[in-house]
């Protein structure tokens, strides 16, 4: 009988030999079988706005029900009396991980199992501040989500401080100090901006600058677009990466401008001027092609064309139309953004053509996050609810909707799988699609 043993061993074995005569072989031949047929890895949700950063679930995920109940949307577990905390949970493969602060004076990162929302492990460093009057009701708290990169992860402490753990132990492998190495004051608002981790980097907007660092051993590679408002201090957008003119490029939009630059040198590329109130550029900016989408507090929605001559990059006038995005990053389905203002109702636009397809009659909380998946969208109100809808460019149709929390649900939720991680104010709930 010959035997061809495959399933990733190379170079393949071929052993000839009589049925069962080599009986030591069929455990072998077994293991090999069964990984071949393992069930693939668990789907995760790494970072600020998920795996893609765009707000869209892992490819491969299962399809969303066309209704959204108790029925089908079962709480798993939940952790409660946490300190506050504005970051989305972190979802890997095993662990869950969110932020918090406690007594107003020290930030903590805990581990929970992610089947059974059992403590893992915590780490913890003196960390907190006031924000402004005028902000006040926004809470004097953690606020950035985490990025998780393999077996490190990424936390942005409100003082402007960055700090790296083993995702495993919670061991800190570094800290970077924004405020002690850049000489600059702690923002205004605090540390804003989730991390941006490629494979040799960390991107983030902190110490009045835009920063790459090195992800293993945390020190400075460069800094660019230099923010002139030190009294407020970096922007709260987070930076996002993608090819536009034919060049792989970082996208970042700062308290005044919105810019491209170069991976490697830091250098700026082009930049748009972006007008808004108190500098109040809250949104992740979106990559279409060689579009960029963009809307604001106090300003305009917008998506401008980027093209490039030789090495020269500039921007040209592409559409806008008087509408106030404010802090919803939109997610796209097919040719149309979904999104939510500052007047607190859903909106739907050609992204092409920048045509507002509809609005939502219904006003809701401050703030929605999104999350797609094929043709259904989950929004999470501000208010503790959350909501199902259809990507209907025709018309604003709700499919359903929960209530999960009685406390404030600001931070984004993280979807993982047929896991829905939701952390309010006060607690970290993971539901499932039943």
């Amino acid at each position: 009988m010959i035997v061809r043993l495959t399933g990733g061993l190379s170079p393949p074995a071929f052993v000839d030999t009589p049925p069962f005569r080599c009986p030591a072989m069929i455990p072998a031949l077994l293991l090999a079988a069964f990984a071949l047929h393992a069930a693939p890895p668990a789907a995760t949700w790494p970072q600020w706005r998920g795996p893609t950063r765009d707000g869209l679930v892992a490819a491969g995920s299962p399809a969303w029900p066309n209704t959204l109940g108790e029925a089908n949307f079962k709480k798993q577990w939940s952790v409660p009396d946490l300190g506050p905390s504005y970051s989305g949970p972190i979802v890997s493969a095993t662990l869950v991980y969110t932020t918090q602060t406690v007594d107003k004076k020290t930030e903590v990162v805990t581990a929970y199992d992610r089947a059974t929302g059992k403590f893992r492990w915590k780490q913890e460093w003196s960390g907190a501040m006031t924000v402004p009057f005028f902000a006040a009701k926004n809470g004097s708290w953690i606020r950035a989500t985490p990025a998780l990169d393999g077996d490190r992860l990424y936390v942005p402490g409100i003082q402007d401080l960055l700090v790296c753990l083993n995702a495993n132990t919670g061991e800190v492998l570094w800290k970077y100090d924004f405020v002690k190495e850049l000489a600059t004051a702690v923002p205004a608002f605090g540390f804003v901006c989730s991390p941006l981790v490629d494979d040799t980097s960390v991107y983030v907007q902190a110490g009045g600058h835009f920063c790459k660092l090195d992800k293993l051993k945390g020190t400075l590679t460069w800094k660019t677009l230099k923010n002139a408002d030190a009294m407020n201090g970096s922007a709260f957008s987070c930076p996002v990466m993608g090819t536009i003119a034919g060049k792989k490029q970082l996208v970042v939009q700062t308290r005044e401008s919105l810019a491209g630059v170069d991976i490697d040198t830091g250098k700026e590329l082009w930049m748009r001027k972006i007008p808004t109130f108190r500098g109040m550029n809250i949104l992740t900016p979106v990559i279409q092609g060689d579009r960029v989408f963009t809307s604001t507090y106090g300003g305009t929605t917008q998506a401008f064309g980027v093209q490039a001559k030789g090495d020269t990059f500039s921007t040209r006038d592409g559409w806008s139309f008087k509408y106030e995005g404010y802090m919803t990053t939109p997610v796209v389905v097919g040719e149309y953004a979904y999104w939510f203002g500052k007047d607190r109702k859903a909106i739907c636009a050609n992204i092409t053509t920048g045509k507002e397809a509809w609005r939502s009659e219904k006003s809701y909380g401050d703030y929605w996050n999104l999350v797609a998946n094929g043709d259904r969208i989950l929004a999470l109100d501000s208010k503790g609810k959350l909501l199902l809808l259809n990507a209907n460019p025709k018309e604003f149709e709700l499919l359903g909707e929960v209530n999960v929390s009685k406390a404030e649900t600001w931070a984004h939720l993280a979807v993982a799988g047929d896991d829905v991680c939701i952390r309010d104010l006060n607690s970290l709930t993971c539901f499932k699609w039943k």
